[in-house]
């Protein structure tokens, strides 16, 4: 049995609406393109009718807050067996797309607009994630569901896991007011989205520079001081394995660029030796090698603690040398919506949007 809406007008009595055929579906499609959350998902419009390499057109390609391709395609008066071709079809050339094909998409029919700010615009200021498509899903819009498309719907998604469902709207008139109802045909806690992990051609991944890292240097209670590390070279992080592991795991060489939770970026730098427990890290000052514990810190950094582990875990300060390229004050944090920020102390640095406003920020040469 097809799905049904039902809507009704509550006076002192329920009264049934009929539905209506919607004046057009181009209607449907723009109010889409408008708002995609009409979709009930958050999406970023990559484009609009987009051409895919076998001569092909997608109505709608978006992508979600964490990287998953979604192809919206409106059913309009094609057969069941036409619109689930075709959105397999479009599925399967979508999945061959890297991240930079996605991010080419968008340039193409977003001429002038940075992908990455669009990012952060619709997701309120969330950077783009480094993997874009390794994941995608199908909707298909239908005014209308015959049992047919439902069958081979539901067939689809529940036997073999195709990642897709079909978004049903209703259109209905009532007292001079129009309105839209919805409802998914598979309820969105049983959707599942396609890996692409098996395509090897294309990476989803963001490309890597193979020198630039990321690293938060987190001040709160005092532990550390931002002062202290630009003033003696240093970066640090500790207090857990959690916290410590990535931060030990930077060869040197690397290029750090240092952002400070709830301020910004406030450096950029390249590591000079490894990562050393606070207790033993030396540091060069004037030129003179310098124990950790004689220099004059604002911070803690542990060197209370007198033991390796607690409970066996090792919760030490863990100080990485580096010689500053470029650093600013605390109140001077370079910050832009979109710039990558997590939680990890460390770890590469694949965002260029990221990688090339700070150096703009601190006018550093682009390598």
């Amino acid at each position: 049995m097809a799905l049904e809406i039902g809507l009704w007008r509550v006076t002192d009595k329920a009264v049934a609406l009929s539905p209506a055929k919607m004046p057009l579906e181009s209607r449907l499609e723009q109010l889409i393109l408008d708002d995609p959350a009409i979709l009930e998902t958050e999406l970023l419009v990559v484009g609009h009718q987009v051409l895919t390499a076998h001569g092909k057109f997608i109505d709608i390609l978006g992508i979600d807050v964490d990287g998953v391709v979604h192809i919206v395609e409106l059913k309009r008066d094609r057969t069941p067996r036409d619109i689930v071709a075709q959105a397999l079809d479009y599925a399967s050339w979508v999945q061959t797309l890297s991240n930079d094909d996605v991010r080419d998409i968008f340039s193409k029919h977003n001429p002038g607009t940075d992908f990455d700010i669009a990012f952060a615009e619709r997701f309120g200021g969330t950077p783009t994630p480094d993997d874009l498509n390794e994941s995608h899903s199908i909707t298909v819009v239908a005014s209308d569901l015959d049992d047919s498309t439902e069958r081979i719907i539901q067939y689809l998604s529940s036997s073999y896991s195709v990642p897709i469902n079909v978004m049903l709207f209703r259109y209905f008139s009532d007292q001079g007011n129009d309105y839209l109802a919805r409802t998914w045909l598979i309820p969105a806690t049983q959707q599942t989205t396609s890996s692409s992990g098996g395509v090897h051609q294309r990476s989803t991944k963001a490309a890597w520079n193979g020198s630039d890292w990321y690293v938060a240097f987190g001040i709160e209670n005092s532990t550390r001081i931002w002062e202290d590390a630009r003033k003696y070279g240093f970066v640090s992080a500790g207090g857990g394995e959690w916290y410590s592991r990535s931060l030990r795991k930077l060869p040197v060489g690397a290029r750090i660029f240092v952002y400070v939770p709830g301020h910004g970026y406030v450096g950029v730098g390249t590591v000079t030796g490894t990562a050393q427990p606070a207790f033993r890290a030396v540091l060069t000052e004037n030129g003179e090698a310098r124990s950790f514990r004689e220099l004059d810190l604002s911070g803690d950094y542990g060197l209370h603690q007198d033991t390796v582990t607690r409970d066996g875990a090792d919760v030490n300060e863990y100080i990485v040398p580096v010689s500053w390229q470029h650093t600013v004050d605390l109140p001077d944090a370079f910050w832009l919506k979109g710039l990558f920020a997590n939680q990890n102390s460390a770890c590469k640095l694949r965002h260029e949007f990221t990688i090339s406003e700070v150096s703009k920020a601190f006018n550093l040469t682009m390598d």
